[in-house]
């Protein structure tokens, strides 16, 4: 995967309407998953109790938050967007979430997405609206999909 890089935010503003390259794969290990009941107080037995899980759940493995995944695209979309210009981003928000699958334990995932708007914000800012899905590999349904919106500043 390369990295796609713009100068400013007038030549991003060019790829508005165009479809990202795939990310590269994350996988999500226990540690990831435990690390993430801790930041969220999460703790259910579906994710963290491994034995358990292995025993009592359908899906035999210990399963990620469904919010981990969303969790993810702010660094899945950096790993494929840099602007040199820009001297903060942060996330505006976030419109028809769904997550169609469980992400197993060791399961990879990755970011395919277009960036379907981007509006001006303010004198030296735009919102981006970006179309992600989070594919799990090898998967018919993926884990995560979402409207993901941040707002970038030169």
């Amino acid at each position: 995967m390369t990295k796609m890089v713009f100068d400013d935010l007038k030549a991003f503003r060019t790829f508005e309407g165009k479809t990202l390259p795939p990310g590269e794969w994350i996988t999500v290990t226990q540690e990831m998953i435990n690390d993430f009941a801790k930041a969220t107080l999460d703790f259910q037995w579906i994710h963290v109790d491994v034995e358990k899980a292995t025993q009592q759940s359908p899906y035999k493995k210990p399963v990620a938050h469904g919010f981990m995944s969303v969790s993810l695209l702010s660094k899945m979309l950096g790993d494929l967007l840099q602007i040199k210009s820009v001297k903060m981003g942060v996330n505006y928000g976030l419109n028809k979430v769904r997550f169609p699958n469980a992400v197993l334990v060791d399961s990879k995932l990755r970011l395919n997405g277009k960036i379907t708007a981007i509006e001006p914000y303010n004198e030296n800012g735009v919102k981006v609206t970006c179309d992600c899905t989070v594919e799990i590999e090898g998967a018919e349904k993926p884990a995560c999909v979402a409207e993901f919106m941040s707002i970038m500043f030169e």
